[in-house]
């Protein structure tokens, strides 16, 4: 097996980040003011508060086995024989639903709004291509350059907050919670499939932080809830600006938040914010997800370097990109049908059983140390 690289905890807890907002600043507004109307600021709190019960639950599952990955904590917990073929079908699916997904809406975003005269297949194989660079390099390289570009990401976020404050209208929030919490339910639902369900695939970099578990843990949960409050913001400012009905009707609606922007004749059209922004900390998930599946399938067959089956999983990716999603309306009922109970069993089915099993584990090690006391 590979020998381990070593992350500092901030690292961690800044690549958490870059994954959390990863395509959702572009994608989430729309889809969950769809659901909950001018309500999609309220709907995404009370999504915060669930997720920060599901990312303890991971860092409870990961305290239980300490220095061991989301595969290792399968094989555990279920046996070798098992535990593998279930991590591996875990890996698949996960692979074909996230990363691919993912790729997908880049391609479109790039192809419908700068360059449509350019296949998508090129614009997601280019992509890919330094995507994998990255992976090959190692997750310790992945996580100084994320130190590099945080700083940026902030300033640039900060500015088009700032700039775009001029534009809120106050009364687009009106009439507040106009069906009732019960209505939000679906919203709620949408925004932690987004956000926090696929963090459950960051338990395969826990064993790579150089910290303690608790370290490790606490930038898990740090790194998430800023990455979330950063989505928050952007769903409240857009339907403050733009108001729930074109918000909902808009596909890009991040995007077209930063086209608003317009100070006098000299600033102005500054798309190239949220666009930039978007590219980086997708960059950033995208490797991440390569990184975990590659490590995950080694540790799963036994083998020496992940580094192998970099280059063939990017291919594939690449590949499934160009028919995961035919069309947008396509995509948008893939997130609904698919992606979010996907994530529910994955993110918190899975996690739960497993938590279940770790502690019925322990408690059968406990009641053979008394036993032979």
């Amino acid at each position: 097996m590979q020998n381990k690289s070593n992350i500092s905890s901030r690292q961690f807890m800044i690549l958490t980040t870059f994954f959390t907002i990863g395509s959702a600043i572009l994608v989430v507004p729309s889809g969950i003011t769809a659901l909950a109307r001018q309500d999609a600021w309220i709907a995404a709190l009370i999504g915060l508060a669930i997720g920060i019960g599901l990312i303890w639950m991971y860092i409870l599952l990961a305290k239980q086995h300490p220095n061991k990955s989301l595969v290792e904590m399968m094989a555990i917990l279920l046996g070798k024989w098992l535990g593998g073929a279930i991590a591996l079908l875990f890996v698949a699916s996960f692979f074909l639903a996230g990363p691919t997904s993912s790729l997908n809406i880049l391609g479109n975003f790039l192809t419908i709004q700068m360059m449509p005269e350019t296949p998508m297949l090129s614009l997601n194989l280019l992509f890919a291509i330094i995507v994998m660079m990255g992976v090959y390099l190692g997750i310790e390289v992945l996580a100084r350059s994320s130190e590099l570009f945080i700083p940026w990401i902030a300033l640039l976020l900060t500015a088009l907050i700032l700039f775009v404050s001029f534009d809120i209208k106050p009364t687009n929030l009106q009439p507040v919670l106009e069906e009732g919490f019960m209505s939000l339910g679906p919203a709620v639902l949408s925004f932690l499939s987004a956000v926090f369900l696929p963090n459950f695939i960051l338990l395969m970099i826990f064993p790579h932080v150089n910290n303690e578990s608790n370290e490790a843990g606490r930038a898990l949960l740090i790194g998430t809830v800023m990455g979330c409050i950063l989505m928050i913001i952007i769903v409240l400012l857009i339907i403050l600006v733009f108001g729930p009905e074109y918000t909902a009707r808009s596909m890009y609606p991040t995007y077209e938040l930063a086209r608003k922007i317009s100070i006098g004749d000299f600033l102005q059209r500054l798309e190239a914010i949220v666009a930039s922004t978007w590219f980086i900390s997708l960059y950033f998930r995208m490797a991440i997800y390569l990184f975990a599946f590659s490590a995950a399938i080694a540790q799963i067959f036994k083998l020496k370097d992940y580094r192998a089956l970099i280059l063939p999983l990017g291919m594939l990716l690449v590949a499934l990109s160009q028919f995961i999603h035919p069309n947008i309306p396509a995509q948008q009922q893939w997130n609904v049908r698919v992606w979010t109970p996907y994530t529910a069993l994955t993110g918190f089915i899975i996690p739960l059983i497993m938590l279940c099993l770790s502690g019925l584990r322990n408690l059968r090690q406990k009641n053979k140390i008394n036993e032979k006391i």
